[in-house]
Protein backbone atom coordinates (compact mmCIF):
# COMPACT_ATOMS: atom_id res chain seq x y z
CA UNK A 1 0.00 0.00 0.00
CA UNK A 2 1.24 3.50 -0.84
CA UNK A 3 2.29 5.40 2.26
CA UNK A 4 2.49 9.17 2.34
CA UNK A 5 6.05 10.22 3.14
CA UNK A 6 6.66 12.07 6.38
CA UNK A 7 10.01 13.53 7.36
CA UNK A 8 11.47 15.10 10.46
CA UNK A 9 14.34 17.61 10.37
CA UNK A 10 16.28 18.43 13.54
CA UNK A 11 16.77 22.19 13.39
CA UNK A 12 17.89 22.57 17.00
CA UNK A 13 18.68 20.77 20.27
CA UNK A 14 20.61 18.17 18.28
CA UNK A 15 23.71 17.31 20.32
CA UNK A 16 23.21 20.52 22.27
CA UNK A 17 20.65 21.68 24.85
CA UNK A 18 19.33 24.82 23.19
CA UNK A 19 17.37 25.91 20.14
CA UNK A 20 14.72 23.18 20.18
CA UNK A 21 13.08 23.08 16.75
CA UNK A 22 11.84 20.04 14.84
CA UNK A 23 10.31 20.42 11.39
CA UNK A 24 7.68 17.81 10.56
CA UNK A 25 6.68 17.55 6.88
CA UNK A 26 3.79 15.35 5.84
CA UNK A 27 1.94 15.26 2.52
CA UNK A 28 2.90 18.84 1.66
CA UNK A 29 2.13 20.17 5.15
CA UNK A 30 4.76 21.64 7.46
CA UNK A 31 4.49 21.84 11.25
CA UNK A 32 7.27 23.12 13.51
CA UNK A 33 7.48 21.44 16.90
CA UNK A 34 8.98 23.96 19.33
CA UNK A 35 10.54 27.20 18.20
CA UNK A 36 13.47 27.82 20.51
CA UNK A 37 16.41 30.21 20.68
CA UNK A 38 19.97 28.99 20.61
CA UNK A 39 21.80 30.19 23.70
CA UNK A 40 25.27 29.85 25.17
CA UNK A 41 28.27 29.48 22.92
CA UNK A 42 28.67 32.12 20.24
CA UNK A 43 28.78 29.49 17.51
CA UNK A 44 25.33 28.37 18.66
CA UNK A 45 23.90 31.87 19.07
CA UNK A 46 24.96 32.71 15.52
CA UNK A 47 22.51 30.05 14.30
CA UNK A 48 19.68 32.34 15.40
CA UNK A 49 20.74 34.74 12.64
CA UNK A 50 20.92 32.17 9.86
CA UNK A 51 18.29 32.06 7.15
CA UNK A 52 15.57 29.64 8.18
CA UNK A 53 15.86 26.38 6.17
CA UNK A 54 12.35 26.71 4.72
CA UNK A 55 10.31 29.87 4.10
CA UNK A 56 8.53 30.61 7.41
CA UNK A 57 5.42 31.47 5.38
CA UNK A 58 5.29 27.83 4.23
CA UNK A 59 4.87 26.52 7.79
CA UNK A 60 1.22 25.74 8.53
CA UNK A 61 1.45 25.64 12.33
CA UNK A 62 3.81 25.70 15.29
CA UNK A 63 3.33 23.48 18.36
CA UNK A 64 5.03 24.53 21.61
CA UNK A 65 5.83 22.16 24.48
CA UNK A 66 6.51 24.86 27.10
CA UNK A 67 7.50 28.48 27.59
CA UNK A 68 11.25 28.39 28.21
CA UNK A 69 13.15 30.51 25.68
CA UNK A 70 15.11 27.58 24.28
CA UNK A 71 11.71 26.19 23.20
CA UNK A 72 9.70 29.33 22.31
CA UNK A 73 12.15 32.23 22.04
CA UNK A 74 12.58 32.10 18.26
CA UNK A 75 8.85 32.50 17.56
CA UNK A 76 8.94 36.32 17.15
CA UNK A 77 11.78 35.95 14.65
CA UNK A 78 9.77 33.34 12.72
CA UNK A 79 6.76 35.66 12.69
CA UNK A 80 8.87 38.62 11.57
CA UNK A 81 10.09 36.49 8.66
CA UNK A 82 6.61 35.59 7.48
CA UNK A 83 5.03 32.83 9.59
CA UNK A 84 1.29 33.53 9.73
CA UNK A 85 -0.15 30.31 11.15
CA UNK A 86 -1.23 29.50 14.69
CA UNK A 87 1.13 28.50 17.48
CA UNK A 88 -0.64 25.79 19.51
CA UNK A 89 0.19 25.41 23.20
CA UNK A 90 -1.44 24.87 26.58
CA UNK A 91 -3.12 27.75 28.41
CA UNK A 92 -0.31 27.84 30.98
CA UNK A 93 2.29 28.08 28.22
CA UNK A 94 0.32 30.90 26.57
CA UNK A 95 0.26 32.79 29.88
CA UNK A 96 4.01 32.49 30.33
CA UNK A 97 4.76 33.30 26.68
CA UNK A 98 3.05 36.65 27.26
CA UNK A 99 5.82 37.30 29.75
CA UNK A 100 8.91 35.73 28.24
CA UNK A 101 8.60 36.81 24.61
CA UNK A 102 8.22 40.58 25.14
CA UNK A 103 10.87 40.39 27.86
CA UNK A 104 13.26 38.58 25.54
CA UNK A 105 12.70 41.26 22.91
CA UNK A 106 13.32 44.06 25.43
CA UNK A 107 16.54 42.44 26.62
CA UNK A 108 17.79 42.04 23.07
CA UNK A 109 16.88 45.63 22.23
CA UNK A 110 18.64 46.85 25.38
CA UNK A 111 21.73 44.75 24.66
CA UNK A 112 21.86 46.26 21.17
CA UNK A 113 21.53 49.77 22.63
CA UNK A 114 24.31 49.10 25.13
CA UNK A 115 26.55 47.67 22.42
CA UNK A 116 25.99 50.73 20.26
CA UNK A 117 26.50 53.10 23.18
CA UNK A 118 29.76 51.54 24.35
CA UNK A 119 31.01 50.28 21.00
CA UNK A 120 31.66 46.68 22.01
CA UNK A 121 29.98 45.08 18.98
CA UNK A 122 31.65 44.56 15.62
CA UNK A 123 28.30 45.34 13.97
CA UNK A 124 27.51 48.98 13.25
CA UNK A 125 24.83 49.42 14.27
CA UNK A 126 24.18 46.38 16.44
CA UNK A 127 20.62 45.14 15.91
CA UNK A 128 18.34 42.96 18.04
CA UNK A 129 17.32 39.56 16.72
CA UNK A 130 13.74 40.78 16.97
CA UNK A 131 11.83 43.65 18.51
CA UNK A 132 9.03 44.02 21.02
CA UNK A 133 6.48 44.64 18.21
CA UNK A 134 7.61 41.32 16.67
CA UNK A 135 6.95 39.61 20.01
CA UNK A 136 3.55 41.26 20.30
CA UNK A 137 2.57 39.97 16.86
CA UNK A 138 3.71 36.47 17.81
CA UNK A 139 1.46 36.54 20.88
CA UNK A 140 -1.60 37.17 18.70
CA UNK A 141 -0.90 33.87 16.95
CA UNK A 142 -0.94 31.74 20.10
CA UNK A 143 -3.76 29.19 20.22
CA UNK A 144 -4.26 27.78 23.74
CA UNK A 145 -5.50 24.20 24.08
CA UNK A 146 -6.50 22.01 26.98
CA UNK A 147 -4.55 18.98 28.10
CA UNK A 148 -5.41 15.53 26.73
CA UNK A 149 -7.58 16.78 23.88
CA UNK A 150 -6.39 15.89 20.37
CA UNK A 151 -6.93 18.61 17.79
CA UNK A 152 -6.01 18.93 14.13
CA UNK A 153 -3.27 21.57 13.98
CA UNK A 154 -2.74 21.22 10.21
CA UNK A 155 -4.26 19.06 7.47
CA UNK A 156 -3.62 15.42 8.33
CA UNK A 157 -1.80 16.20 11.58
CA UNK A 158 -3.28 16.12 15.09
CA UNK A 159 -1.59 17.04 18.37
CA UNK A 160 -2.40 16.25 21.98
CA UNK A 161 -0.75 17.81 25.05
CA UNK A 162 0.04 15.60 28.07
CA UNK A 163 1.26 17.09 31.40
CA UNK A 164 4.94 16.52 32.00
CA UNK A 165 5.88 18.64 35.03
CA UNK A 166 9.00 20.82 34.50
CA UNK A 167 7.14 24.14 34.19
CA UNK A 168 3.63 25.55 34.43
CA UNK A 169 1.84 24.50 31.25
CA UNK A 170 4.60 22.16 30.10
CA UNK A 171 3.63 19.07 28.14
CA UNK A 172 4.87 16.34 25.95
CA UNK A 173 3.06 16.31 22.63
CA UNK A 174 1.68 13.25 20.85
CA UNK A 175 1.38 13.93 17.13
CA UNK A 176 -0.60 11.57 14.93
CA UNK A 177 -0.39 11.59 11.15
CA UNK A 178 -3.20 10.76 8.74
CA UNK A 179 -1.37 7.65 7.51
CA UNK A 180 -1.35 6.31 11.07
CA UNK A 181 2.16 7.00 12.34
CA UNK A 182 2.54 8.60 15.76
CA UNK A 183 5.36 10.71 17.22
CA UNK A 184 5.97 11.77 20.82
CA UNK A 185 7.81 15.08 21.21
CA UNK A 186 9.06 14.99 24.76
CA UNK A 187 9.91 18.66 25.27
CA UNK A 188 11.64 18.83 28.65
CA UNK A 189 10.85 16.09 31.15
CA UNK A 190 9.97 17.18 34.67
CA UNK A 191 10.97 15.47 37.88
CA UNK A 192 9.38 13.12 40.37
CA UNK A 193 8.59 13.96 43.99
CA UNK A 194 9.54 17.64 43.73
CA UNK A 195 7.66 20.61 45.18
CA UNK A 196 5.39 23.01 43.27
CA UNK A 197 4.62 20.91 40.16
CA UNK A 198 2.98 17.52 39.74
CA UNK A 199 4.96 14.49 38.57
CA UNK A 200 5.27 13.73 34.84
CA UNK A 201 2.40 11.78 33.30
CA UNK A 202 3.13 8.28 32.05
CA UNK A 203 4.17 7.90 28.43
CA UNK A 204 1.92 6.49 25.72
CA UNK A 205 2.53 4.05 22.88
CA UNK A 206 4.00 5.71 19.78
CA UNK A 207 6.03 4.76 16.74
CA UNK A 208 8.69 7.42 17.25
CA UNK A 209 9.79 9.31 20.38
CA UNK A 210 12.04 12.34 20.90
CA UNK A 211 13.43 12.38 24.44
CA UNK A 212 15.51 15.04 26.18
CA UNK A 213 18.84 14.08 27.74
CA UNK A 214 20.13 17.20 29.50
CA UNK A 215 21.18 15.16 32.55
CA UNK A 216 21.45 11.80 30.83
CA UNK A 217 24.89 11.16 32.30
CA UNK A 218 24.25 11.93 35.96
CA UNK A 219 21.87 11.79 38.88
CA UNK A 220 20.85 14.83 40.86
CA UNK A 221 21.98 14.94 44.49
CA UNK A 222 19.79 13.08 46.94
CA UNK A 223 17.05 15.36 48.26
CA UNK A 224 18.39 17.02 51.40
CA UNK A 225 15.16 18.80 52.35
CA UNK A 226 16.69 22.17 51.55
CA UNK A 227 19.75 21.83 53.81
CA UNK A 228 22.29 22.87 51.19
CA UNK A 229 20.32 26.03 50.47
CA UNK A 230 19.95 26.67 54.21
CA UNK A 231 23.72 26.43 54.72
CA UNK A 232 24.44 28.84 51.85
CA UNK A 233 22.02 31.35 53.37
CA UNK A 234 23.37 30.92 56.91
CA UNK A 235 26.97 31.29 55.73
CA UNK A 236 26.19 34.48 53.81
CA UNK A 237 24.35 35.91 56.82
CA UNK A 238 27.34 35.12 59.07
CA UNK A 239 29.63 37.02 56.69
CA UNK A 240 27.25 39.98 56.55
CA UNK A 241 26.92 39.66 52.80
CA UNK A 242 24.25 39.58 50.18
CA UNK A 243 23.11 36.45 48.37
CA UNK A 244 22.58 36.93 44.63
CA UNK A 245 20.67 34.17 42.85
CA UNK A 246 20.59 34.33 39.06
CA UNK A 247 17.40 32.45 38.33
CA UNK A 248 15.22 31.50 35.44
CA UNK A 249 12.32 33.89 35.87
CA UNK A 250 9.68 31.22 35.47
CA UNK A 251 9.76 27.88 37.24
CA UNK A 252 12.92 28.23 39.30
CA UNK A 253 11.85 31.33 41.24
CA UNK A 254 8.78 29.48 42.47
CA UNK A 255 10.82 26.59 43.86
CA UNK A 256 13.34 28.94 45.45
CA UNK A 257 10.62 30.83 47.26
CA UNK A 258 9.00 27.57 48.32
CA UNK A 259 12.22 26.46 50.00
CA UNK A 260 13.10 29.81 51.58
CA UNK A 261 9.59 30.07 52.99
CA UNK A 262 9.74 26.51 54.31
CA UNK A 263 13.21 26.99 55.84
CA UNK A 264 11.98 30.12 57.60
CA UNK A 265 8.91 28.36 58.94
CA UNK A 266 11.06 25.50 60.23
CA UNK A 267 13.44 28.04 61.85
CA UNK A 268 16.41 26.66 59.93
CA UNK A 269 17.41 30.08 58.59
CA UNK A 270 16.93 33.60 59.93
CA UNK A 271 14.25 35.54 58.09
CA UNK A 272 15.98 37.78 55.57
CA UNK A 273 14.69 40.39 53.14
CA UNK A 274 13.91 38.47 49.95
CA UNK A 275 13.80 40.58 46.80
CA UNK A 276 12.46 39.24 43.52
CA UNK A 277 13.95 41.72 41.06
CA UNK A 278 12.25 40.58 37.90
CA UNK A 279 8.86 41.90 36.82
CA UNK A 280 8.47 38.80 34.69
CA UNK A 281 9.10 36.50 37.66
CA UNK A 282 6.64 38.47 39.79
CA UNK A 283 3.97 38.17 37.12
CA UNK A 284 4.76 34.47 36.71
CA UNK A 285 4.08 33.97 40.41
CA UNK A 286 0.60 35.34 39.78
CA UNK A 287 0.04 32.89 36.92
CA UNK A 288 1.18 29.98 39.09
CA UNK A 289 -1.16 31.11 41.86
CA UNK A 290 -4.04 31.37 39.37
CA UNK A 291 -3.46 27.79 38.21
CA UNK A 292 -3.13 25.99 41.53
CA UNK A 293 -5.11 23.04 40.17
CA UNK A 294 -2.07 22.24 38.01
CA UNK A 295 0.32 22.34 41.00
CA UNK A 296 1.18 19.79 43.66
CA UNK A 297 -1.58 19.25 46.19
CA UNK A 298 0.53 20.75 49.01
CA UNK A 299 0.82 24.02 47.05
CA UNK A 300 -2.91 24.60 46.95
CA UNK A 301 -3.82 27.36 49.40
CA UNK A 302 -5.95 26.75 52.46
CA UNK A 303 -7.72 29.24 54.67
CA UNK A 304 -4.63 29.34 56.89
CA UNK A 305 -2.08 29.58 54.05
CA UNK A 306 -3.06 31.71 51.10
CA UNK A 307 0.20 33.29 49.89
CA UNK A 308 1.97 30.05 49.05
CA UNK A 309 5.11 31.76 47.70
CA UNK A 310 5.43 34.70 50.12
CA UNK A 311 8.37 34.61 52.54
CA UNK A 312 8.34 36.56 55.82
CA UNK A 313 10.06 39.62 54.35
CA UNK A 314 9.19 39.28 50.68
CA UNK A 315 9.40 42.24 48.33
CA UNK A 316 8.78 42.35 44.60
CA UNK A 317 10.97 44.94 42.88
CA UNK A 318 8.88 46.55 40.19
CA UNK A 319 10.50 49.62 38.66
CA UNK A 320 13.95 50.22 37.23
CA UNK A 321 14.43 52.93 39.87
CA UNK A 322 13.68 50.44 42.67
CA UNK A 323 16.11 47.97 41.12
CA UNK A 324 18.87 50.58 40.94
CA UNK A 325 18.24 51.56 44.55
CA UNK A 326 18.43 47.91 45.62
CA UNK A 327 21.69 47.42 43.72
CA UNK A 328 23.24 50.49 45.31
CA UNK A 329 22.08 49.80 48.89
CA UNK A 330 24.45 46.89 49.65
CA UNK A 331 22.07 45.82 52.45
CA UNK A 332 22.24 42.12 53.33
CA UNK A 333 19.45 39.98 51.97
CA UNK A 334 18.56 37.56 49.21
CA UNK A 335 18.19 38.94 45.68
CA UNK A 336 16.59 36.63 43.12
CA UNK A 337 16.85 38.05 39.62
CA UNK A 338 16.89 36.93 35.98
CA UNK A 339 18.48 35.62 33.87
CA UNK A 340 19.32 32.14 35.11
CA UNK A 341 22.60 31.83 33.19
CA UNK A 342 23.54 35.48 33.81
CA UNK A 343 23.33 36.24 30.11
CA UNK A 344 21.28 39.42 30.44
CA UNK A 345 18.67 41.26 32.46
CA UNK A 346 18.73 42.99 35.85
CA UNK A 347 20.86 40.33 37.50
CA UNK A 348 23.90 41.66 35.63
CA UNK A 349 23.73 44.92 37.60
CA UNK A 350 23.53 42.98 40.86
CA UNK A 351 26.47 40.81 39.84
CA UNK A 352 28.58 43.80 38.82
CA UNK A 353 27.99 45.29 42.28
CA UNK A 354 28.35 42.07 44.28
CA UNK A 355 31.14 40.09 42.63
CA UNK A 356 34.11 42.17 43.89
CA UNK A 357 33.04 41.79 47.56
CA UNK A 358 34.17 38.54 49.28
CA UNK A 359 31.33 38.80 51.83
CA UNK A 360 28.77 38.17 49.10
CA UNK A 361 27.65 34.89 47.60
CA UNK A 362 26.40 34.09 44.11
CA UNK A 363 24.26 30.96 44.02
CA UNK A 364 23.47 29.13 40.79
CA UNK A 365 20.47 26.82 40.91
CA UNK A 366 20.20 25.58 37.35
CA UNK A 367 22.07 24.32 34.32
CA UNK A 368 24.76 26.68 33.03
CA UNK A 369 25.31 26.22 29.30
CA UNK A 370 28.85 26.38 27.90
CA UNK A 371 29.74 29.90 26.80
CA UNK A 372 27.45 31.67 29.26
CA UNK A 373 28.60 34.06 31.97
CA UNK A 374 27.09 31.73 34.56
CA UNK A 375 29.16 28.81 33.30
CA UNK A 376 32.31 30.92 33.48
CA UNK A 377 31.57 31.83 37.10
CA UNK A 378 30.84 28.30 38.29
CA UNK A 379 34.00 27.15 36.49
CA UNK A 380 36.05 29.56 38.60
CA UNK A 381 36.56 32.65 36.45
CA UNK A 382 38.49 35.37 38.30
CA UNK A 383 36.87 38.10 36.21
CA UNK A 384 33.93 38.36 33.84
CA UNK A 385 32.80 40.95 31.34
CA UNK A 386 29.55 42.75 32.18
CA UNK A 387 28.23 45.54 29.96
CA UNK A 388 31.58 45.80 28.25
CA UNK A 389 33.60 46.12 31.48
CA UNK A 390 35.74 43.50 33.21
CA UNK A 391 34.54 42.81 36.77
CA UNK A 392 36.77 41.15 39.37
CA UNK A 393 35.33 38.05 41.04
CA UNK A 394 35.95 37.85 44.80
CA UNK A 395 32.50 36.72 45.98
CA UNK A 396 31.89 33.11 46.93
CA UNK A 397 30.39 30.92 44.18
CA UNK A 398 27.87 28.25 45.18
CA UNK A 399 25.85 25.81 43.14
CA UNK A 400 22.86 23.62 43.90
CA UNK A 401 21.94 21.08 41.23
CA UNK A 402 19.08 19.49 43.14
CA UNK A 403 16.70 22.26 42.06
CA UNK A 404 17.04 21.42 38.40
CA UNK A 405 13.68 21.18 36.66
CA UNK A 406 15.10 18.56 34.27
CA UNK A 407 14.85 14.87 35.02
CA UNK A 408 18.18 13.17 35.72
CA UNK A 409 19.18 9.87 34.18
CA UNK A 410 17.36 7.81 36.80
CA UNK A 411 14.17 9.81 36.34
CA UNK A 412 14.43 9.62 32.55
CA UNK A 413 14.76 5.85 32.74
CA UNK A 414 11.85 5.72 35.18
CA UNK A 415 9.70 7.67 32.74
CA UNK A 416 10.80 5.59 29.75
CA UNK A 417 9.70 2.57 31.74
CA UNK A 418 6.12 3.87 31.62
CA UNK A 419 5.88 3.33 27.84
CA UNK A 420 3.43 0.46 27.30
CA UNK A 421 5.81 -0.76 24.59
CA UNK A 422 9.17 0.52 23.34
CA UNK A 423 8.88 3.10 20.54
CA UNK A 424 9.91 1.80 17.14
CA UNK A 425 12.57 4.51 17.03
CA UNK A 426 13.85 6.84 19.72
CA UNK A 427 15.83 9.99 19.12
CA UNK A 428 17.80 11.54 21.96
CA UNK A 429 17.80 15.33 21.80
CA UNK A 430 18.38 18.36 24.05
CA UNK A 431 21.69 17.18 25.50
CA UNK A 432 25.42 17.65 25.18
CA UNK A 433 27.28 14.75 23.51
CA UNK A 434 28.49 13.21 26.78
CA UNK A 435 24.96 13.14 28.21
CA UNK A 436 23.48 11.78 25.00
CA UNK A 437 26.00 8.99 24.67
CA UNK A 438 25.72 7.99 28.33
CA UNK A 439 21.92 7.83 28.19
CA UNK A 440 22.03 5.90 24.94
CA UNK A 441 24.13 3.21 26.60
CA UNK A 442 21.83 3.09 29.64
CA UNK A 443 18.71 2.64 27.50
CA UNK A 444 20.27 -0.35 25.79
CA UNK A 445 21.76 -1.82 28.96
CA UNK A 446 18.86 -1.40 31.38
CA UNK A 447 15.75 -1.31 29.18
CA UNK A 448 17.08 -3.65 26.47
CA UNK A 449 15.68 -1.33 23.79
CA UNK A 450 17.06 -0.81 20.32
CA UNK A 451 19.93 1.66 20.36
CA UNK A 452 18.55 5.23 20.34
CA UNK A 453 19.71 7.70 17.70
CA UNK A 454 21.34 11.05 18.50
CA UNK A 455 20.76 13.10 15.34
CA UNK A 456 23.04 15.80 14.01
CA UNK A 457 22.02 19.41 13.50
CA UNK A 458 19.83 19.73 10.38
CA UNK A 459 19.68 15.95 9.93
CA UNK A 460 16.53 14.85 8.08
CA UNK A 461 14.94 11.44 8.68
CA UNK A 462 11.92 9.64 7.36
CA UNK A 463 9.10 8.86 9.78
Amino acid sequence: MFRVLATLTFLGAARTVTGSKYLLEHDGTRVLLDCGLFQGLKELRLRNWEEFPVPPSSIHAVVLTHAHLDHVGYLPRLVAQGFRGRAFCTAGTADLCRLVLPDSARIQEEDARQANKHGYSKHHPALPLYTEPDASRALTQLQPMGYQRAIEVAPGITAEFIPVGHLLGAAYVVVRLAHGRSILFGGDLGRYNRPVLQDPSDATSVDVALVESTYGDRDHPVDDQGEQLAEVIRDTVRRGGRLIVPSFAIGRVEELLYWVRRLEQEHRIPAQPVYVDSPMATEALRFYSNRVAELDADMRPTQKSVAVFATARFQAVASVQQSKKLTASRRPGIVISASGMATGGRVLHHLAAALPNPRNTVLFVGYQAPGTRGRALVDGATEVKIHGQMVRVAARMARIDSMSAHADRGEILRWLGTFPAPPGKMYLVHGEPASLDALKALVVERLKWTTPISPQHKERVEI
